[in-house]
């Protein structure tokens, strides 16, 4: 009798390829790398059931460091061809690769329809508010009065917000993280791989080249205390180096308050990632500095089906009512012509 021998567990060497990582010395994108090849053997899929996908950029460089399967696509259409793929084969776990200029500028139609229809993919968006790749241009993201290669007087386009682009789609997963944070990173993208569905995921990074004090806000820490806010399910609201500021309603609208004076815990907004209706996670969104500080976690995490799970039930009932389908038969169903 032959006995069954248990899978080898898997670690991080496992999901490192063999191909030299080239990135500039620096780059956030190595952290985020790093804390994706140590989180994979976490979720106990086969390294043969994952693929990443990517577009054109600095991050879509992604799939060939990561020793899973990979596609590096054209620019924006990663949502597409990962839509087409997880439809094809439901049993893989579809990542897809994108940063602020490749999936909000010619991949914006294809992300808001991905997020839209609630695919189960995972999608990570690098944001460095600027062109890394092409050398240096503004991007969908870059702040007004931002001087580039294309914007020599300054930017005087409005930014696109990433989370709230998602939240508008409907998207059933949307989250903030940075490069800087390793354990905050590792739990959003762990949390987001057990989503089922479309997870949006964030990503802060400066490009160390083009844009290096892109969020320095976010990492000095003279001053990064009061101005993240780092939201936990169930509890209230409270950000600042000594826990003394918060959040709550007045009105229609958002304040920031200090606590101790006149002003009560109780009195504070207490985070609720899944509520259905998106005004919450949509107002959390529209929290910028200098005013308020920038949520950092889950913002909304709600349970619909999945695109292609009704894809799959759709397919077993036409096979029931009409039986399997013939290939060969499908060609030649309607109009032929042949070519002498």
């Amino acid at each position: 009798m032959i006995e069954a021998v248990a899978a080898p567990k898997l670690t991080r060497k496992d999901f490192s390829s063999d191909q030299e990582v080239r990135w500039c010395p620096g780059c956030g994108d190595y952290a985020i790398l790093a804390q994706m090849q140590k989180l994979l053997p976490e979720i106990g899929v086969p390294r043969e059931q994952i693929v990443f996908v990517s577009g054109i950029g600095c991050s879509s460089r992604f799939p060939y460091y990561m020793n899973t399967y990979g596609i590096h696509s054209i620019h924006g259409r990663a949502p597409t061809l990962a839509t087409g793929l997880k439809l094809a084969n439901p049993k893989l776990s579809v990542w897809v690769i994108t940063g602020d200029g490749d999936g909000l500028s010619i991949g914006g139609n294809h992300l808001l329809h991905c997020l839209r229809r609630n695919v189960d993919l995972k999608i990570i968006l690098f944001n460095n508010r600027i062109y890394g790749l092409t050398k240096g241009q503004y991007s969908p993201t870059s702040l007004p009065g931002h001087r580039t290669k294309t914007t020599p007087m300054g930017s005087i386009d409005y930014p696109f917000n990433p989370l709230s682009v998602a939240l508008g789609a409907e998207a059933t997963f949307v989250a903030r993280t940075q490069d800087t944070n390793m354990k905050h990173l590792s739990e959003v993208l762990n949390r987001a791989a057990r989503h089922k569905g479309t997870a949006f995921v964030e990503i802060f990074q400066n490009c160390v080249v083009y844009n290096s004090t892109a969020w320095d806000h976010t990492t000095d820490p003279d001053v990064r205390d009061d101005n993240v806010l780092f939201l936990e399910d169930g509890q209230p609201l409270i950000f600042g180096k000594n826990r003394d500021k918060g959040v709550r309603m007045k009105g229609f609208e958002a304040e920031v308050v200090s606590l101790g004076q006149g002003v009560a815990e109780s009195e504070l907004l207490v985070h609720q990632a899944d509520l259905r209706n998106t005004s919450y996670a949509y107002m959390l969104s529209r929290m910028e500095n200098p005013h308020f500080p920038l949520p950092f976690g889950v913002l909304r995490e709600v349970i619909r089906p999945s695109y292609d799970a009704q894809v799959e039930i759709q397919v077993a009932q036409a096979t029931e009512q009409l039986g399997a389908g013939q290939l060969g038969k499908l060609y030649r169903s309607s109009d032929l012509w042949e070519v002498k």
